[in-house]
């Protein structure tokens, strides 16, 4: 990824404005921190923010925003929040395009939209973003890889296979680094867990990603 030095002005203001709505700051990959009711206010303030035309910043916010909806259920919002996203990246330039923290490249769109898309159950689109993010995401990226690969299974659960889910799960988990064995990755991994009903809860796949996410 090239870096840039960060200046300042309102493009700038925009984009961190735009990363807020997800609740996190930093160079890592943007995650929803907040409750989601709380997650849509805060993306709904960065869009305006943002404003319409397209720029990095606006075509952050609205995946952000399509993603803070997709979590909150409000999902008519958040399919006009992925459309809006899409058309607004079609347009976008090439420096805009750039892989850098204050820009809005291909692999961090469709990072985005991998998460969106799977809170909406709309798996085929979903795994059509996260083979396009794998194929972009440097072998090293181990967090991001490793969210794409729980969306994945979550995709799976979704379609209803939940015991081969919870197996793509608990071996993304087990295969962490120990520095990454409590962050993101175990949250997200964690959402699909309680997102299986409880009379799924004595099968074999599942108690081993119970157990791995309590290790």
């Amino acid at each position: 990824m090239v870096h840039h030095r960060r200046q300042g002005g309102p493009g700038i203001r925009r984009h961190a404005t735009a990363r807020l709505g997800l609740g996190t700051r930093g160079n890592g990959p943007a995650q929803l921190r907040c409750p989601p009711q709380a997650a849509s206010l805060l993306a709904e303030r960065a869009r305006r923010a943002a404003g319409e035309r397209p720029t990095a910043a606006a075509t952050l916010a609205a995946a952000v925003a399509a993603r803070a909806y997709a979590h909150s259920h409000q999902d008519e919002q958040a399919r006009d929040a992925l459309k809006a996203a899409d058309t607004y990246m079609e347009r976008l330039d090439a420096s805009a395009r750039a892989d850098t923290w204050f820009t809005h490249g291909e692999q961090k769109h469709h990072v985005h939209l991998s998460h969106a898309l799977t809170a909406l159950g709309d798996t085929a689109r979903a795994r059509e973003s996260q083979a396009r993010a794998l194929e972009l995401s440097a072998p090293t990226s181990t967090m991001t890889r490793s969210l794409l690969l729980v969306d994945a299974a979550a995709c799976t659960h979704h379609d209803g296979d939940t015991e081969e889910a919870c197996r793509r799960t608990t071996a993304v988990v087990a295969g962490l680094p120990d520095a990454y064995r409590t962050g993101l990755v175990h949250r997200r991994a964690l959402d699909l867990y309680r997102a299986i009903p409880a009379q799924h809860h004595h099968e074999a796949a599942v108690r081993e990603l119970r157990d791995v996410l309590a290790a």
